[in-house]
């Protein structure tokens, strides 16, 4: 058989690019070289990196997850307490006319009155649906057309509108129809909640960070007390009995029985006339019978104080509890919103006082916690597996030091296009772990076997040829996976908006640790490898079991 004499040729392309790899591996090994008599700037860029990173996560903006565009915006509406049906619904039909008005690119928009499960159900509350046309098809994105309603849901007096987009990601029942921030403060005693929820809104009012702030706890609910002098009542001769049924009678409309007339049924009920009972001050004008038969004008023995209480009150890990819930203004993030409110319960709140998170907010907070124990948890899982294939606690962790040059990296490029640290962002620095540690085990495993091979190699010999002979497969891994992530990073595609941060660190950190690895990994191996020169060849293990067997083969 005669082999073709061309077996060993190349094509065009090889002839092409290969003068220009060669130049590149020439270039690289004299920089390595050179830098290899000034390695202690390796551990310059490492304290570098570190600061980089330390600095970056007191400066970035975190939130749970960037907001979609969904081409759906909702719109809460509580009119005062006491409105009826009838009034909410025409507060809600003329809300719906000024959107209509205000936002030419809906498609749907509807509103619910009294909506029951969906809201807080009662007949003053209602809500606002607003569907956008598809993003391809307007001019202005979500954030631009839900700034637009802020503004005009501002000067919107008949009833309070809390404009708010769906979150993201959410993992609380009604989280993601709920305002971003959600405070929770709470107490043992009710007064005190009292004395504090109003300070703690108009504080949170005055705060740039929020653009809409509400709370679930109102006092809007009017009353009366009524305070019984008992001394005077006991001169009068009008026992506490007597004022408190006299009142159930002129107020409570009690049923006392039924009566027929005509054939039909009617009930008979005790109460005041209406014109007799509508303010306050006609309770003054009742009498109540003494017990030596006098009629004794009520406001002799009684004192009427107005005053508000909640409809409804609420409970939180069963301490009383108020709901401080907030959008945030434009450019904030929900980390920023939370840290705000932070703030402000540390000026306002005693010792008694506990708070904690609801909603989004309290999703982004336990997502925070589970992420950086998943970074963790892989940083440890990985240098635990290369312990054991190196049979080396050395040379794991000189492998590990490419993860803060790529983490660093990360930040870098979060901070440089705009970006914030999110659960997306953090499941790509998850990702740099495994990605990065690559290019480190190339040129330590290889060096490792330059020291092994019985030619006498130093170790700074050993890494700058491994280095060198490693440049073209950590160059061609590294694009490789950054071109694969690049359309990620671009927002290619439907309702890629959240995904860009996950591309941005993926990207960005992998390209800045190619530059610092191939640099800084050798001059760490200099400094924190064990291995010595060795004039002993080394041979690999399975090629010697491969001659041993063959050997014990010859002999039978």
């Amino acid at each position: 058989v005669k082999l073709s004499g061309r077996a060993h040729d190349h094509g065009w392309f090889y002839r092409i690019t290969e003068p220009f790899f060669v130049a590149m591996d020439r270039i690289y090994g004299n920089a390595l070289k050179s830098f290899m008599h000034f390695r202690w700037l390796s551990l310059l860029i490492l304290i570098g990196c570190f600061g980089l990173i330390w600095h970056f996560q007191g400066t970035l903006k975190t939130e749970l997850a960037p907001l979609e565009d969904r081409s759906s915006i909702r719109a809460p509406v509580t009119a005062p307490e006491g409105t009826d049906f009838d009034v909410t619904e025409d507060i809600i039909y003329r809300l719906t006319a000024e959107v209509m008005d205000s936002v030419p690119e809906y498609q749907m928009i509807f509103g619910i009155t009294a909506p029951g499960r969906i809201g807080a159900g009662s007949a003053n509350t209602g809500f606002v649906v607003l569907m956008l046309t598809d993003p391809d098809r307007r001019d202005r994105s979500q954030q631009q057309i839900y700034d637009k309603l802020v503004d005009m849901t501002r000067g919107f007096t008949e009833a309070r509108v809390f404009p708010n987009q769906e979150q993201t990601i959410s993992t609380s029942f009604g989280a993601s129809l709920s305002l971003p921030v959600q405070f929770v403060v709470q107490n043992l005693n009710f007064e005190k909640l009292r004395e504090v929820v109003p300070q703690f809104l108009e504080e949170a009012r005055k705060d740039p960070t929020f653009g809409n702030v509400d709370v679930n706890l109102k006092f809007n609910k009017p009353e009366i007390q009524v305070e019984i002098d008992r001394l005077k009542a006991a001169e009068l001769g009008v026992s506490v009995l007597d004022i408190s049924q006299t009142v159930q009678l002129a107020l409570s409309g009690r049923r006392f029985g039924y009566f027929l007339m005509n054939g039909k049924q009617y009930q008979v009920i005790g109460q005041v006339d209406r014109d007799n009972r509508d303010e306050p001050v006609d309770l003054a004008s009742l009498y109540v019978r003494n017990n030596r038969g006098e009629m004794i004008q009520l406001d002799n023995v009684v004192h009427f104080r107005e005053t508000s209480n909640p409809p409804i009150l609420y409970h939180y890990n069963r301490y009383k509890a108020a709901t401080i819930s907030a959008s945030l203004a434009p450019g904030k993030t929900l980390g920023e919103g939370i840290q705000a409110m932070e703030a402000i319960s540390a000026r306002l709140l005693d010792d008694t006082f506990e708070t904690d998170l609801s909603g989004a907010s309290r999703d982004f907070s336990e997502s925070s916690g589970n992420t950086a124990f998943a970074f963790f948890l892989a940083l440890g899982l990985i240098y635990l597996i290369l312990a054991a294939q190196f049979e080396s606690f050395r040379d794991p962790f000189i492998i590990m030091i490419t993860v803060p040059l790529a983490i660093a990296g990360a930040y870098l490029t979060l901070a440089l296009t705009n970006n914030t640290v999110n659960i997306f962002s953090q499941i790509g620095m998850i990702m740099l772990i495994g990605l990065v540690t690559k290019n480190g085990i190339l040129i330590v495993e290889f060096a490792n076997q330059k020291m092994r091979s019985g030619r006498g190699l130093t170790k700074r010999q050993a890494v700058v040829e491994a280095a060198q002979a490693r440049l073209r497969p950590i160059l061609m891994t590294t694009l490789a996976t950054s071109l694969g992530a690049l359309p990620i990073a671009l927002a290619l595609g439907a309702a890629a908006t959240s995904r860009i941060p996950l591309g941005a660190v993926v990207v960005g950190g992998l390209m800045f640790s190619l530059v610092l690895t191939l640099f800084v990994i050798p001059a760490m191996y200099i400094f924190l490898s064990g291995k010595k020169r060795s004039n002993v060849p080394w041979e690999d293990p399975s090629q010697k079991a491969l001659k041993e067997a063959e050997a014990e083969a010859v002999q039978d």
